[in-house]
């Protein structure tokens, strides 16, 4: 077996020094004049995922960039999600190439952009993306409001650790998920069940670039593996479901549909039952009484 072997961190290490596979996410935004911009971003990743009063996007950037000085102006961006097409992805990479303006390079592009439902003062949406989330910057985040625009020989500090201007010539932007969109196909494929044949054509940037080429794979039909079932002890979720709420209680048969719940995620599961519970008027959760609920919490997920 060939052994690893140490190589340089430098600069952009995730191009220089690895493969890292990464989403090909166009950014629109607005410039100055109203048009709506195009840039194309790897480096874009989910950040609040739960626990929150809301859910977020982060975007890492040069602070001279069209987009992170239209972020910095008017706190709006859209994710747009493209599939995998030779010639998006092409148009991608031209659209990627910095120190056009926003006029020349939203010159014949090969993109169709539709106006946003959430305002005129958003960004345009790509009408080819499969899925689009519609984002505003957080900038109350490590006072990231005091950062403005128009620096685009490098910013003086002090920097943000996390959010705004974090570097000369970086920048981290916490962008709030105000909508997401999706082409219905796979819209209904996450509502009623997905299976190989209704995934995205999704094409993943290898990070790795060399002085002449972007790289990227081309999609192929995802494969599933089983997650392996790991079932609790009834006694233990019986115990669970005794300290939720002493109005509401679960029979011995209930718990036992619930032992596949990770544990992890069983109080929090087990609340929301008896949430719904309450507001059904079910004080004993039975089987009968347990579908109802998970009918309801299906419902409420699809939403």
């Amino acid at each position: 077996m060939d052994k690893l072997k140490e190589l340089r961190i430098v600069d952009n290490f995730y191009q220089t020094s690895a493969f890292f596979p990464m989403p090909t996410v166009l950014i629109s935004t607005v410039s100055k004049n109203g048009q709506t911009n195009l840039g194309a971003y790897s480096l874009c990743f989910p950040y609040y995922i739960a626990g929150k009063d809301y859910y977020a996007m982060v975007l890492e950037c040069r602070n001279s960039s069209n987009t992170a000085q239209n972020i910095l102006r008017t706190k709006k961006a859209t994710l747009n999600f493209i599939p995998d097409k030779r010639k998006y992805f092409k148009e991608a990479v031209r659209l990627g190439f910095p120190g056009d303006t926003t006029e020349e390079k939203m010159k014949n592009c090969l993109f169709t952009l539709v106006d946003s439902e959430l305002g005129k003062n958003r960004p345009q949406i790509v009408e080819e993306s499969f899925q689009v989330f519609e984002c505003t910057w957080d900038d109350s985040l490590e006072d990231a409001s005091k950062d403005k625009p128009g620096q685009l020989e490098g910013y003086e500090p002090p920097y943000r650790n996390f959010n705004g201007i974090t570097s000369k010539f970086g920048a981290h932007f916490i962008l709030k998920i105000d909508k997401i969109l999706m082409k219905e196909k796979y819209h209904n494929s996450i509502v009623n069940g997905v299976k190989s044949c209704s995934f995205p054509r999704v094409p993943v940037d290898y990070g790795y670039r060399d002085s002449t080429n972007f790289w990227y794979t081309k999609f192929t039909r995802p494969i599933s593996e089983k997650i392996p079932a790991k079932e609790g002890d009834v006694k233990s979720v019986i115990y669970a479901a005794e300290r939720i709420d002493p109005e509401v209680k679960f029979t011995e048969e209930a718990c036992a549909k619930l032992t596949k719940i990770p544990r992890i995620f069983l109080k929090a599961a087990l609340t929301q039952m008896v949430k719904i519970a309450k507001e059904e008027g079910i004080k004993l959760i039975d089987e009968d009484a347990l579908n109802i609920i998970n009918d309801k919490r299906r419902k409420e997920k699809k939403k």
